[in-house]
């Protein structure tokens, strides 16, 4: 279908495109929920093994917990297997309404900010996991407690640092895109540096064991992901003072050819 009937399309067109492309993302969604739970056990040996290594027991409290827990993995697996089918079809349904360059800009974020999620997931896995599990279960030492922790609350708290973790790493795409959108400044980001830094370090100290250790860990590749951003939204900054310098000496182009070839 071409864009120009796609946005002459009628209501009714839009409601039927709406409809189907729905259908489709649930149908991935059903789809992708039953190979996550196909999957589920062998992700949740592969979560627990973590741990395992540092000496933590697991228990499930009730019948169903770790049958649940099955569960909730598939479906967190299907929202990841589906998400990008998902966004595809926002943006197609979207995509004749928007101009060129919010074209570029939303594709453009999608890709990029797919890519740091995933970065920021690993990061958490193979760095900030070990150390965390690591300092929790070494608390109870010296004392009479014992740990026997629940399956439900160990895959929770994993799966919470996750999802933490790679938000974290979305600081350069949010930052590039409301750069972009005209509602952040790379001035402001330079003034308020200070703040930000100390904003980080409070951040780190919530999410991470209180330990100075695991909040170092988590602060600096924070104040990074910072200074990138201050780069890369400097650098489209540029790019766009000098793409409207350009348009600008284009038309007073025009407007003296015009003046001096009157028709």
């Amino acid at each position: 279908m071409s864009d120009t009937s796609e946005k002459n399309m009628t209501l009714s067109g839009h409601l039927r495109e709406l409809r189907n492309r729905i259908v489709i993302c649930l149908i991935c969604f059903v789809v992708a929920f039953l190979v996550g739970l196909n999957f589920a056990p062998q992700i949740v040996e592969m979560m627990t093994a973590m741990g395992e290594e540092y000496g933590y027991v697991y228990v499930f409290i009730a019948p169903q917990e770790l049958l649940m827990q099955y569960f909730s993995v598939a479906l967190l697996a299907a929202l990841c297997i589906a998400l990008p089918v998902i966004v595809y079809n926002v943006w197609a349904f979207i995509r004749p309404g928007l101009r060129k360059n919010e074209n570029l800009l939303f594709l453009s974020a999608l890709f990029c900010g797919l890519i740091c999620f995933i970065i920021g997931i690993l990061f958490a896995y193979k760095i900030m996991m070990p150390f965390m599990l690591y300092f929790l279960i070494h608390l109870s030492e010296g004392s009479e407690i014992s740990a026997s922790i629940s399956v439900q609350s160990y895959l929770t708290f994993v799966f919470s640092i996750f999802i933490i973790f790679g938000f974290i790493f979305e600081l350069p795409v949010l930052s590039c895109i409301l750069t972009q959108l005209g509602f952040l400044k790379t001035s402001w980001m330079k003034k308020g540096r200070k703040l930000i830094i100390v904003c980080i370090f409070l951040v780190a100290a919530v999410v991470t064991p209180p330990d100075i250790v695991s909040q170092v860990m988590v602060a600096i590749p924070m104040i990074g992901l910072y200074e990138l951003s201050i780069l890369l939204c400097t650098f489209l900054e540029n790019l766009k003072k000098k793409r409207r310098e350009e348009s600008i000496e284009q038309e007073e182009t025009e407007s003296e050819n015009d003046s001096q070839n009157p028709s």
